[in-house]
């Protein structure tokens, strides 16, 4: 790590990869970190709130989609050299349950999209690249 660069504490980010029919959902994110960059569904744990209610609530917040079977996969460490900030993601899986996907917060996200595993939209936001040097697989139940 480069020491030249000051942090402050890291901070705590929930991602959440939601399934339906063989593909997930992903957004395009503008005007903040990642801008341009493909992302899940997700945002910052708050406090005193558990892992599986934020990302029901950020899920909910940005796309309209309710989520069910809410469960832990991975978690990753991710350094913005760039922008000098320093996330711990938790990423969450879940599966579609109900709603029409919408984009609820135009200021943060310019599209939704489902995509199959193997054909993700580039370029991916870093905690993506992150899980996916994870070898981590939504639809690979084997692990």
């Amino acid at each position: 790590m480069n020491n030249d660069i000051t942090y402050q504490r890291p901070q705590i980010g929930i991602g959440v990869i939601i399934t339906k029919n063989n593909t997930v959902l992903i957004g395009k994110r503008k005007n903040a970190h990642g801008d341009s960059m493909w992302g899940f569904p997700g945002g910052h744990l708050e406090l005193n709130e558990s892992w599986e209610d934020c990302a029901a609530r950020e899920t909910r917040e940005e796309t309209n989609v309710s989520i069910k079977n809410i469960q832990f996969v991975a978690v990753t460490n991710d350094l913005f050299l760039k922008e000098e900030k320093h996330y711990v993601t938790i990423f969450m899986q879940a599966e579609y349950a109900s709603g029409t996907v919408e984009i609820m917060e135009p200021d943060k996200c310019s599209q939704w999209q489902w995509f199959t595993w193997g054909k993700l939209p580039q370029p991916l936001f870093l905690p993506i690249e992150n899980l996916l040097h994870q070898g981590y697989h939504p639809f690979d139940h084997s692990k």
